[in-house]
């Protein structure tokens, strides 16, 4: 399989593609007012402590209050955390600290009480982000954890003699009150390597510590890196084939970057010189206009129907244009297994988050079941967001969570249409025109004068003017009323607005109805 990271930055946003065998798999789009915010660690006030939600709400000194979760506060956290308004002279002196059976989040966390707090899941809609207070530094090979002593070795790392070695290794480096992470990436490193990945980011550490000093909560003490960077830093490894991009000055970033952490790779970065655009170049900019489409078409002629709601995604499965040449079972078994490759690939590239809920096409057989789980079980092992897959249940759907730590690249290149809200759907023009009479008819009740001019779109207007006994002729007759209907190509589907008989001071239907009830 080939892998190619291909970047597009511009004075607006930096994009980043990833793809594999020449697809696109994953989107990330960064721009100056939606920088990245997972990893940002903030020295927050508590705001609230709610123990009926199991949740304190903190103040970082954003738009809306982060969420802390009872779960995710460590009872370590006041080891690495020093209220340093309170801290004696002496340099060494430290708060003491609270035994693990002791801590209670309800009690020991207190109104106005500083907290250090990391970002794990951005704002997405009207929640705030959420946070924890298990810290953690990553680096190209380790992740670095304050207050831990834990050593954590990647699951995707399976040699056991290379875990122990690593384990080993981790032990003899890291100091006292700091666990590591060992990640992918440090298989078959050697000590060198490790301790100068871990010594820089040690030097990180005294940088945040230094700002927790110096600032006043809520503030930010820790900026992690861009995303176009933190791209390079967790997905730039031995397996990517090339890393394109067309700027200079991004592209020097990243081979500065790339030749102090993983030299033998630096070789890997290019520019790419050409006046076609980089996305129109490799094919990527027709998948991202997809993007919002709910109909996915499958190679065999079979479709996705994607309808992602506020509670869930849900997945149908269709055959469309494939009739194939076996029983319906095997056709059904073809159909689903290209299904469960494009939609693991559709959950990547569209970010989707929380619970999912697939409708594939019925199979009687029990084995063709198990062959469809299996391969989207298979196909989700690529994806770096977590994910739990239920078998197909007896009604031939299968439910799936995938952890959410970002809102959907859908939401980050597009806005809600104002037109529908969201909803895609705008009145049908006997709708608007029902909509007209009953405007009316509460303005007769509330007597108001027998001449008005309504604005309707063009649309509206030659509909209601068709045909000589037409409906506006209708509305007049039936109110008795002098009706003119004049064309607004400003407003938008559905809308309409009623003016005086000379078409200058626009008219209020409820205030002429308060007035009548008075």
């Amino acid at each position: 399989m080939t892998k190619e990271i291909i970047i597009n930055a511009t004075n607006e946003e930096t994009r980043i593609a990833i793809m594999e065998d020449s697809n696109l798999v994953e989107l990330f789009v960064e721009r100056p007012e939606y920088e990245r915010m997972v990893g940002d660690i903030y020295k927050g006030k508590v705001s609230r402590v709610l123990p009926g939600m199991q949740a304190v709400f903190i103040d970082i000194g954003l738009e809306q209050n982060a969420f802390l979760h009872f779960s995710d506060v460590s009872a370590s956290y006041q080891d690495y955390f020093i209220d340093y308004e309170e801290e004696e002279s002496v340099a060494e002196s430290r708060p003491r600290r609270k035994r693990a059976d002791d801590f209670n989040v309800a009690k020991n966390l207190k109104k106005g009480q500083d907290i250090l707090v990391q970002i794990i899941k951005e704002p997405i809609n009207t929640k705030g982000c959420r946070v924890t207070t298990e810290l953690s530094l990553p680096g190209r090979f380790m992740v670095l954890i304050p207050g831990k002593r834990d050593i954590g070795i990647s699951r995707k790392i399976a040699d056991q003699k290379e875990r122990r070695r690593l384990k080993t290794l981790a032990r003899q480096i890291i100091p006292d009150h700091f666990g590591v992470i060992i990640r992918t990436v440090a298989e078959n490193k050697q000590e060198r390597e490790l301790s100068k990945d871990l010594k820089k980011l040690m030097s990180e550490w005294k940088k945040i510590e230094n700002e927790i000093k110096s600032k006043e909560a809520p503030a930010l003490v820790f900026k992690d890196m861009a995303m176009a960077s933190s791209i390079i830093r967790d997905l730039f490894t031995g397996d990517v084939d090339s890393v394109v991009v067309d700027s200079r000055k991004l592209m020097r970033e990243i081979v500065s970057y790339v030749k102090y952490v993983a030299p033998h790779l630096s070789h890997k970065v290019s520019y790419y010189k050409d006046k076609l655009s980089i996305f129109d170049h490799y094919g990527i900019e027709p998948e991202i206009e997809k993007l919002s489409h709910s109909k996915v078409w499958l190679k065999n002629g079979g479709s996705l129907i994607i309808e992602p709601t506020e509670a869930l995604v849900s997945i149908d499965v269709n055959s469309g244009k494939f009739i194939g040449r076996k029983d319906h079972d095997s056709n059904s078994l073809k159909i689903n297994l290209i299904a469960a490759r494009e939609i693991a690939r559709q959950a990547r590239l569209r970010d989707f988050g929380g619970l999912i809920i697939i409708d594939f096409i019925d199979m009687l057989s029990e084995e063709n079941k198990k062959k469809v789980f299996m391969e989207l079980r298979k196909e989700f092992t690529k994806d770096r967001s977590i994910t739990k897959i239920e078998k197909i249940s007896r009604f031939g759907l299968i439910e799936m969570t995938r952890q959410r730590v970002r809102p959907s690249v859908v939401h980050t290149i597009n806005d809600t249409c104002p037109v529908c809200n969201g909803t895609g759907l705008v009145p049908t023009l006997n709708t608007t025109v029902s909509a007209v009479e009953r405007w009316v008819q509460r303005y007769r009740f509330s007597r108001g004068d027998r001449r008005i001019t309504i604005r309707v779109t063009p649309e509206v207007y030659r509909f209601m003017n068709r045909g000589r006994y037409n409906r506006r002729m209708k509305l007049m007759w039936k109110y008795w009323m002098k009706i003119k209907l004049v064309q607004d190509e400003s407003l938008s589907l559905g809308t309409f607005e009623v003016y005086d008989r000379l078409n200058k001071t626009r008219l209020d239907q409820g205030e002429q109805i308060k007035k009548q009830k008075k």
